[in-house]
């Protein structure tokens, strides 16, 4: 009998541990699409209150709304895979719009001016790079500083003025159609799978991820870390070089205050998705995940008739839940 009673307790616990992990399998997993359930939860209420939300109309304007969101979310998840942030990413739409802008009104072709207005995005994700690397600035403050920078440069070259007469081919993309189908957003859809494939298949997708899950075990694994953060500094200024051009293009104007208003929500977009304020952890699918429920939810409290000064206040709600969501799934991943 002593000998039974010994194997027992044994067991129990033999048992009991992989419950305990499948369970907490199951929450991370929960944890980390927790996102696409928030999505499918809001398209349901928001057609129960008003039934135009699930009509063809609705969804091609949510479409257009995700395509500069999307690539700005997209840029923004590169420096914090990597462990660092660049708030100036909706600045830096704005500037290089409206130089691409004053490329054209000096007399180069449509798509010269464009090149020049993607190539200035990428000058400036550049610099942030070189500067959080080269002279040890720390990221929040240099690109705080450079979101400044650029909203006075802004301001500076249009006087003021919304920069208008813009050529119908500039302008093509922002308004062409296939049957009833807006084009734009085909480019979120490009560099969505590209910015897969880059994280993913290719060796500085796999540096990336290991640059932000631990720099000192890359420097030690022989991974080049200050070269990998200035390449994911300036591809991020490269996508918001193409948000800068897809937003002149679908408003045919660049205004004196062109990106405000986008920080917060391309901010949220990644971190809701997954991407991790810590580094190493996200993926392209979540952020896709997180630019459609942040779309979803403005235009579905528009749909509502919902008063819009509300809008800020939930986008907040929306950045707090989801970075104590992430602080869960990095205390669950370390207790593993």
């Amino acid at each position: 009998m002593s000998d039974g009673a010994s194997v027992k307790p044994n067991t129990a616990v033999a048992t009991a541990a992989p419950v305990r992990s499948t369970r907490s399998g199951t929450l991370q997993w929960l944890l980390q699409n927790v996102v696409w359930f928030w999505l499918l939860g809001l398209i349901v209420i928001f057609g129960i209150f008003n039934p135009y939300f699930f009509t063809i109309n609705n969804m091609q304007n949510i479409m257009v709304q995700a395509t500069v969101l999307g690539l700005l979310a997209l840029a923004i998840s590169l420096p914090l895979l990597v462990a660092e942030i660049d708030l100036s990413i909706a600045s830096n739409m704005g500037f290089s719009s409206v130089i691409g802008a004053l490329a054209i009104n000096y007399g180069l072709p449509w798509w010269c001016g464009a090149l020049i207005g993607v190539a200035a995005g990428a000058g400036v994700g550049l610099f942030n790079g070189l500067c959080v690397t080269r002279l040890r600035m720390v990221s929040l403050i240099e690109t705080l500083s450079m979101m400044i920078i650029l909203q006075g440069a802004l301001l500076a070259i249009t006087e003021g003025n919304t920069v208008a007469n813009m050529p119908d081919e500039y302008t093509w993309i922002g308004q062409a159609t296939l049957g009833t189908w807006p084009i734009m957003p085909l480019v979120f859809v490009v560099c969505l799978i590209a910015e897969a494939i880059l994280l993913r298949r290719t060796v500085l997708g796999r540096s990336i991820y290991a640059v932000g899950g631990n720099a000192a075990a890359s420097t030690a694994a022989g991974i080049r870390v200050d070269r990998i953060k200035i390449i994911a500094f300036t591809l991020s200024g490269l996508l918001a070089g193409i948000a800068g051009y897809m937003l002149g293009a679908w408003q045919m104007a660049i205004t004196s205050n062109q990106g405000e208003g986008f920080l917060l929500y391309s901010i949220a977009a990644p971190i809701i998705g997954g991407v991790s304020v810590f580094g190493g952890r996200g993926s392209v699918i979540g952020i896709l995940g997180g630019v459609l429920l942040l779309t979803t939810i403005q235009a579905g409290l528009a749909v509502v008739n919902f008063p819009s000064f509300y809008v800020p206040m939930i986008g907040g709600l929306m950045i707090f839940v989801a970075v104590a969501i992430d602080a869960i799934r990095v205390r669950m991943s370390a207790t593993r």
